[in-house]
């Protein structure tokens, strides 16, 4: 599986939504990576995948 780059992982993070809820995807996607031990969570394109 490709890792994600940089680039993307700061541009997922520069999406415009309200900070809570930017924080609260952040915790949940990198929680389903550390979990599954993948290096994506399944849901491209939001914050903290």
């Amino acid at each position: 599986m490709v890792r994600p780059s940089p680039k993307d992982f700061l541009s997922n993070l520069r999406q415009r939504m309200p900070w809570g809820e930017k924080l609260r995807l952040f915790i949940r996607n990198n929680f389903i990576k550390i979990k599954t031990g993948r290096n994506c969570c399944g849901h491209p394109g939001e914050p903290g995948c």
